[in-house]
Formats: structure tokens, sequence, C-alpha cells
């Protein structure tokens, strides 16, 4: 054996090598050891990556597990115990088909009825040949009919007026003229409310990006270049828009709880920063409980923690966020932010995708997810009782935070067991671990959420937007954007159609009226834009 070893090493090491005492032969193959192990890790990792990758390309991108019955042990020393499940019934019964369904949800639209009848000379008996009578009518079959939009010019004509007996008798003739209002768009007399509100509903709550616009608006005979048009938005976020904005931002600092999120975005000229720096959006809103729903997004070159701290400015309270370190370290001490759950939940959930399915159930990930996935459910226990905030923040103290505790105890436990930091379940372990503190904050509130998806939610649309329209031309086309999102999102969440509240703007904010009256949870609005 030692004659082996010895060619070996003749073989893999240079002649100076040769002479070695035992000792350091020993550290030699020492370490040799750990880098062939540090190699072994390294693959490892590497083959988690594509695992992971292969899995957000190909694979399911739901998150639901089932928790498995004979992993429940883990959760006897919790505070929390399943309840016993009722017996069931099983109760046989026939039921009709409910029939009218349709019509129910047909109701709001209007009904134009095409009456068949015979023609005159068929209206005649077959037994005495007498003249037959309607004597009854029966709605055979429903359909629903699309008419595509239609544009009209509308032409304002300035009436003159002069008076006769000047005209007669006098060299001068006094002349007045009736009132026109002021286009929309100065030196563009040809963009109306209706017309601007239609551009902005296609791009921001359809996603159509202004050069469809432009091939679709072509092919009906309107000729508006996507330049006018994106001038046009521009104008009317600066001159109409702006100060809206900057009520609704009054207005959701007003909150307690607020969400927190960011996403990148492209701004090809932006001066001191190149086409392809990535630039970002970040969306701020309101929480579930709020009396007033607001969603804004705010336009910002960067990704530093400044950003946030300039926009909540003035704001003081507990601020949802994922575990972005800037909203940790550069926020002011009145604002305490809580963790979200469901990223740590997701820790576990990758990880879980990087094993092979035959041994997950016995994976330290699954024990993990399933910790996670008992506070979620506690949730879903604590909604379908329909606590108040203040009966959920009392459940949550005695049965959801011995649990999160435990989660905590398990992590450093893990972790001292296998510490690993460089592989996905290192990751996870140690991502919960640093965020223990935030992310137990969750048990300071009763209105507080679990998770911080309802912000997640907020920048689907965003996003949904970004993947047709690639890219901002400059920091003007970004900030519109980001005010028109605001006010578009911000609608939904208030149960109003976009176009309509679009429409409701376009008509008054130009002309002086004030944005407070225009808010979108506003009796008269709601009444005219639902």
């Amino acid at each position: 054996m030692m004659i082996e070893i010895t060619a070996l090493f003749w073989y893999h090491y240079p002649m100076e090598l040769c002479g070695k005492s035992a000792a350091e032969w020993q550290a030699l193959l020492e370490k040799r050891e750990e880098e062939i192990a540090a190699l072994h890790r390294q693959v490892e990792w590497l083959t988690q990556q594509l695992r992971l990758m292969r899995g957000r390309c190909f694979g399911a991108s739901s998150e639901q597990t089932q928790t498995l019955l004979e992993q429940t042990s883990l959760f006897q020393d919790s505070a929390y115990a399943e309840q016993p499940e009722p017996e069931l019934e099983q109760v046989t019964y026939q039921r009709r088909k409910r029939r009218g369904k349709r019509e129910l949800d047909l109701s709001g639209l209007p009904v134009e009825q095409i009456v068949h009848e015979l023609p005159q000379d068929e209206q005649v008996c077959p037994e005495c040949g007498g003249s037959m009578h309607a004597c009854g009518r029966q709605v055979l079959r429903r359909e629903l009919h699309y008419t595509p939009a239609q544009y009209k010019v509308v032409e304002h004509v300035q009436t003159a007026y002069s008076c006769r007996c000047c005209e007669r008798d006098r060299e001068r003739v006094p002349l007045k003229k009736s009132k026109v209002p002021a286009p929309l768009i100065p030196g563009s007399g040809l963009a109306s409310a209706s017309l601007l509100a239609h551009i902005l509903n296609s791009k921001y709550t359809l996603a159509l990006p202004l050069y469809r616009q432009e091939q679709e608006l072509h092919r009906l005979g309107v000729p508006i270049s996507r330049q006018t048009m994106s001038n046009w938005i521009i104008y009317a976020q600066q001159n109409y828009f702006a100060d809206f904005f900057q009520v609704l931002h009054r207005h959701l600092l007003d909150n307690e709880i607020l969400h927190a999120d960011e996403t990148s975005t492209t701004v090809l000229r932006e001066r001191g920063r190149k086409a392809s720096q990535r630039s970002y959006v970040w969306v701020y809103r309101t929480s579930g409980n709020a009396r007033y729903p607001i969603v804004l997004y705010d336009y910002q070159p960067s990704r530093a923690g400044s950003c946030a701290s300039s926009f909540l400015e003035g704001f003081s309270g507990l601020l949802h966020t994922d575990g972005y370190e800037a909203y940790h370290c550069k926020l002011p001490p009145e604002i305490v932010v809580v963790g979200c759950w469901a990223h740590m939940r997701r820790k576990f959930t990758d990880t879980l995708k990087t094993i092979p399915k035959d041994i997950r159930e016995r994976s330290p990930a699954q024990a993990g997810l399933l910790y996670c996935n008992r506070l979620f459910r506690m949730e879903e226990d604590y909604t379908k009782q329909g606590l108040s905030f203040q009966e959920r923040y009392h459940a949550r103290l005695e049965n959801s935070r011995p649990v999160a505790e435990a989660f905590f105890r398990w992590a450093k436990e893990e972790q001292e067991k296998n510490p690993v930091p460089k592989s996905m379940l290192g990751t996870a372990l140690t991502y919960a671990i640093n965020q223990q503190s935030w992310l137990m904050h969750v048990f300071l509130d009763g209105r507080l959420e679990l998770s911080n998806n309802r912000a997640e939610r907020s920048v689907r649309p965003f996003a949904v937007g970004r993947k047709n329209w690639l890219f901002s031309n400059t920091p003007n086309g970004a900030v519109a954007n980001a005010v028109l999102y605001s006010i578009v999102e911000t609608a939904k969440a208030n149960g109003l159609q976009p176009f309509r509240y679009l429409n409701f703007l376009l008509e008054r904010l130009p002309h002086g009226s004030h944005p407070e009256d225009c808010l979108p949870w506003i009796t008269a609005v709601q009444l005219l834009c639902k």
C-alpha cells in the first residue's frame, strides 16, 4: 500500500517534494482531501442551481405543498394542537341543474330583441283558412354581440355675435365670441379626454404598448403616431396627474401599516447612466385593513435604501417588506420593518426542488417547510373563524408564536449539525436565522399579515406591462409610467373601472377641479366610475 501511495505522489508532485517526512506527507494528504471535499461541495452547489433553474423554467410555479402526516410529530412540543376532524355524514340527494346562470351574468348589459314572425301569407289557419294572430313568444337563445370601437370627429365651433344697429348706423361694429374650452393638450387639438383615457387604459390596464396601439389606430383610419401618444401621456402626467399623485401620497403616509417592494425597469436615455444599467420602480401600498386602498409606484434610478426613506418621509408605523437589507439599515427608527414568511418559505421550497423526489421527505428542508406551512395554516383558521384583529393578536401569541420560536430553534440546531453555508439548505437556514428579528415582528399587531404577497401582487401589473413595452426612452417617460400605474391600480383597488376613472379625471383636473374632490373613494366618483 505504501508503495502505491509513493508512486501516486511521484506522479502528481514535482521532484522537490520528495524526501518529506511522514508528518509532512500526512499534512499534504489532508490538504488534498480538503480540496476534494470543497470541489465536491462546489459541484453539489452547481448541480442544485441547475436543478432549480430547470424547475423554474419547466416546472410548476406553485408553492403549495401537502403536509406529510408522518412528519407531524415535529410539532408536538408546540402549544398548537390539531383539532379532531368532525365525523362526516354522507348525504345522497338529487339536485336539479341550476338554470339561468348566464342570464344573471349578463343582467348588466343592454338587451336587444329580434322577433321572428311568419310571413303575412303564411299566417293562415291550415284547418279553416282563417287569419292567425300571435298568441305567445319564447326566447330560444341569447347571443352576445360585439360592436367594434368607433372614432368620430367632434368639431368645436365658435360663434361670433355683432349688433345690427351698429352695423347700420356706426362705422365701428363691436363683436363678441362664444367661449370655447381650452384643448386638453395645448398645440394639439386632436386629443380629447375620452381618446387619451382610452390610450392610457390600453397601455396601463391592458398592457398594450403604444406601437401596437399605433398600428390598430392606423388600421381604423386614425393616423396618430406613437411619439405623439407618448408626448400626450408625459404632458398629462406633468400638468394634470402630478399634483393628484402627491395627494394620494399624503393619504398613503397617513396609514399605520404599509407594504413595500421594488422591481427593475430599463431607461435608455438617462444622464450619467448607460442604457444597460438597471433602474427601479418601488411599490408602496396600504394593507388589507386600510379604509381607503392606495397603490403607488415610484420611479428611482437606483435600488438604494435612501429611495425608500425619502418616499416614506413622514410615515410612522409598520412596514411589510422582503429580506432586502436596504429596508433594515436605511429607514428611520419610527418605521418598524416586518419580515415576509412567504419569502422564508420559498427558500425551503427552492431547496426541495433541487433534491431528488425519492429523498425529499427525509430532507431537513421538508421539516423547515412544514414549520412554515403550519403557520400559514393557522392564519387560514383564524380567517375562517372570523377573528377580529385583537383576537387574532392573542391567538397568534398563544398558538403561532410558539411554532415560530420552535422553527428558529430547529434552524439553529440544524445549522450547527450541517455547517455547509454554500448549499441551498445552508442558504435557507442562514436566511432564516438572519431574518429572525424582522420575521418575529409579525406578532406585534393583529392587523399584520404573514407575508408581503400583497405588495408582490401589486408588482405584477407593472411586470406584465414591462414585458410588452420593454423600456422607457427617457426618465420623464419612466415617471409617467409610475404615476399612471398608480392611478390605474388604485382605481382597481377601489372597485372602479380604470377607463371611466381616467376619463373622469381628464374631464375635471384640467378645468380646475381640486384633486381631493376626485379621489377614488369619494361617493360621487364611486357612483360615476363603478
